[in-house]
């Protein structure tokens, strides 16, 4: 009863948003307590609602600050030159500017943090393919496919997670799993070639649509921006370095990332404009944008809190124990690497490294399988996870982007699999994952 009421809750939650029925905040909400409400949950909602809270309340100061950070970075041109070099290269063609976004994205990618790379990239890239007319959900879909690949690294949560709840090292679980990674690194590249050369075709028919340049209206932005806060050499200097400085620190792990972010907002918001009034106005100018989003993380946390003290989340984890007959063990890795996709994608990178996952490498010791092969299989399905809505990135990353969670799910979902089954014949190929 369980399992059948934690998937039906999933599946209306994932029809409202996608169809647009039900923003994600409402449908976070509410879905979850008419569930609970339904599986005899009642009593028991506010704990559930609380704890839930509680275990995203990290996420969400870290959102804040992040988002604050960087909208006052933008604000004081600091990305500035990164666009124009950009501009520069792509000389105004709308491949070259799609494809520079998703490379841009995979070096950015590399911090490991999704919400920092989303705030990067899109805030830097979105005024020039805006002034170019390109369509909306083609520079967020550029810039997830290519973060969650690159999210496989090490230091990303879910190879850090599989590597903590099986005990493996670096070595056992991700070098091996370097050549697939490369491959639906291309994979992703192609994918924005192929949105390129659509959007040339599409914006050559259009009348009035003029190449960027120095006098078109994305140097217009950068100047207009530039006027209204512009700051002296030594202070873009000093700006450059502290922000150099915190994505080091990022990787490092030193501190908890909220508290880093708060830290280096506190410092640059001080340096960069002194007055009171001055700050309390650059924050207000960023205060809708951090609302939206920390209300829908906010919002998640109430999923998660009920999918998680329900037992929904547990459930969740053993049908898919019961999905593989015996008959089968020998293809567990191939079956992991399968369900790894759909089922990160419907559960959080906890539920699944921490719960099914331990149970799948145990079962596959039986068959003489080592659980660095389950490790590997497991991050397979990554590119799909990061469209999840139960990652909160995946909000910011809408919120910047200005466009419906569901649209951009419905957009690059299919991109997202086929990118999850060109890392899986990668791995097979270079025998990562065996295939029984």
């Amino acid at each position: 009863m369980l399992t059948f009421l934690a998937y039906a809750m999933i599946a209306v939650f994932m029809t409202a948003v996608m169809s647009n029925r039900l923003s994600a905040l409402i449908a976070l909400i509410l879905i979850p307590m008419a569930f609970a409400l339904i599986g005899g949950f009642g009593p028991m909602i506010p704990d559930m609602v609380l704890e839930g809270i509680k275990r995203i309340g990290p996420t969400a100061a870290l959102l804040l600050f992040a988002i604050l950070y960087f909208g006052l970075m933008i604000d004081v041109g600091l990305f500035d030159p990164l666009v124009r070099l950009v501009v520069r290269v792509c000389h105004g063609d709308p491949l070259r500017v799609i494809v520079g976004s998703t490379l841009l994205a995979m070096v950015v990618s590399l911090d490991g943090d999704g919400s920092t790379t989303f705030l990067i990239c899109v805030t830097a890239m979105m005024p020039l393919h805006r002034s170019l007319g390109i369509r909306p959900l083609i520079l967020p879909a550029v810039t997830i496919l290519p973060n969650a690949i690159i999210n496989i690294a090490p230091w990303g949560g879910p190879t850090a997670r599989v590597m903590a709840s099986l005990h493996l090292e670096p070595s056992q679980v991700f070098v091996p799993l370097i050549p697939a990674i490369l491959l639906a690194c291309c994979g992703a590249v192609l994918i924005a070639a192929r949105f390129g050369l659509i959007e040339r075709r599409r914006l050559a028919a259009l009348p009035g649509i003029v190449p960027d340049s120095e006098e078109t209206p994305m140097s217009q932005i950068l100047a207009s921006r530039r006027a209204v806060v512009a700051r002296p050499a030594w202070l873009q200097a000093f700006n450059l370095v502290l922000t150099a400085a915190l994505l080091v620190l990022l990787v490092a792990d030193v501190l908890p990332l909220a508290l880093m972010f708060m830290i280096a907002f506190a410092i640059a918001i001080t340096v960069n404009f002194p007055a009171i009034r001055d700050q309390r106005e650059r924050i207000e100018a960023h205060a809708g944008s951090a609302l939206s989003v920390v209300a829908v993380i906010f919002g998640a946390g109430v999923f998660t809190g009920i999918l998680q003290g329900t037992g929904m989340t547990d459930a969740l984890a053993k049908s898919v124990i019961y999905l593989i007959p015996d008959s089968a063990g020998n293809f567990i890795p191939l079956i992991t690497a399968v369900l790894s996709g759909p089922f990160t994608f419907l559960l959080s990178n906890d539920a699944f490294y921490f719960g099914v996952v331990p149970v799948l490498a145990e079962a596959a010791r039986a068959y003489g399988i080592a659980p660095e092969v389950i490790a590997r299989a497991s991050l397979v399905g990554q590119p799909m996870h990061m469209l999840s809505p139960l990652v909160p990135a995946l909000y910011v990353l809408t919120n910047l982007s200005e466009v419906e969670t569901g649209a951009l799910q419905r957009f690059a979902l299919p991109w997202a699999a086929g990118l999850a089954g060109l890392m899986l014949a990668g791995a097979v190929l270079t025998g990562a994952v065996p295939l029984y």
